[in-house]
């Protein structure tokens, strides 16, 4: 049976409307979700420009509306999350333990030839033609059809808000330092930005076990949040400090004149792309965790001696695994996830939603579907 949905649609030329559009039913491998809650990133923003029609949103929670034929995991009625970097377990890179940059089905690292493409098999269609989704889940709608491995099921006891965040924000935070970064107990960390990523790197810092916790940024009113989740350290930039220098003399001050052991980059800044360098001992680790992907100049005095510079996507996210870590990290009290809304809104009012974001007036803003 064909759906009669409610979705935030791109227009191909910055902005988007709330429109009406048709979800058909899930074909075999898919699982069509009726999504209760959406969280808004910063990607969604820049989405805007991509310069095509789609359905905006990657962060998503809702409850199985049904299955496609094939699919075993999950069940009409079952709450579930959504994965945006959804892996085919088949290729090279999925089969040595990088699904976050699967070669098939991730149109962020170039490999995927539909792009999230629209076609005649498409199950997302507006006016009698087929919609493309953003990065082929598109929560911001009432219903979803998506592929069964970007589903992950739960049975914690979660708010739809608190659960669809763990989709991309919370996952690539707290992946930068587990997964990726790899930090060690008793170790001290900086965090560059104190925004909805850089707050779940500290808390991830935090649960593992760091002894310091250094919290930058230019904005008073985030590094007052970022006390709540973990830091112990703040540090207020100045907004002309250029590569964030005059802070990095202030942590190595404080870390015996030599730096501390990770730096954490979640301001998406370009020009900050080589601060996290600056803010670490020799052999220290700088993780740039926003996806800067711009062309940057880096001084190489700042990789002296042996230190490494890693960039990695979405935390290397393995969500059938990392997920259900989260969840019970939750569960056990641990890990901050309603303290991090900081607002929620209706569909209709997803542009305030987006301004309140470029403005850091919230952690994190979560569109809510009755």
């Amino acid at each position: 049976m064909i759906i009669q949905a409610k979705a935030a649609v791109a227009d191909a030329q910055g902005s988007f409307t709330i429109e009406d559009i048709e979800v058909h039913p899930p074909k075999a491998g898919e699982v069509r979700v009726a999504v209760k809650a959406s969280g808004i990133c910063h990607t969604d923003y820049d989405s805007l420009t991509w310069g095509y029609n789609h359905v905006l949103g990657h962060e998503g929670a809702g409850i199985v509306e049904s299955v496609g034929p094939g699919v075993t995991h999950v069940k009409a009625g079952d709450t579930v999350l959504l994965n945006w970097a959804i892996p085919c377990h088949e290729c090279y890179q999925c089969q040595t333990g990088h699904q976050n940059i699967c070669e098939k089905n991730s149109p962020v690292v170039g490999h995927n030839p539909d792009d999230g493409a629209a076609h005649a098999g498409s199950t997302t269609w507006k006016n009698g033609e087929a919609l493309k989704r953003s990065f082929n889940i598109g929560t911001l709608s009432t219903h979803a059809v998506v592929k069964q491995e970007a589903v992950i099921p739960t049975d914690v006891k979660i708010p739809f808000s608190s659960a669809c965040i763990i989709g991309c924000g919370v996952m690539t935070g707290y992946g930068s330092v587990v997964n990726t970064a790899k930090l060690t107990a008793g170790s001290s960390a900086v965090v560059l930005g104190t925004g909805g990523v850089g707050l779940n790197v500290i808390q991830a810092c935090r649960i593992s076990g760091a002894a310091r916790i250094f919290a930058v940024d230019v904005n008073q009113g985030r590094l007052d949040m970022a006390k709540q989740f973990g830091a112990t350290d703040l540090i207020l930039a100045e907004r002309n400090d250029t590569g964030l220098l005059k802070a990095a003399e202030k942590i190595k001050a404080l870390c015996s004149g030599r730096g501390a052991d990770y730096s954490f980059e979640c301001t998406g800044v370009p020009e900050l792309g080589a601060a996290p360098l600056a803010m670490v001992r020799s052999a220290g680790t700088a993780v740039q965790v926003s996806g800067i992907e711009q062309t940057i100049e880096i001084d190489m005095n700042l990789f002296e001696w042996d230190k490494v510079y890693i960039n990695p996507l979405y935390g290397k996210a393995m969500p059938e695994h990392d997920f259900p870590k989260l969840l019970s990290l939750y569960e056990q009290g641990a890990l901050k996830l309603d303290e991090l809304i900081t607002r929620t809104y209706a569909l209709e009012d997803l542009q305030q939603a987006i301004d309140d974001m470029m403005a850091g007036r919230n952690a994190k803003g979560v569109v809510v579907f009755d």
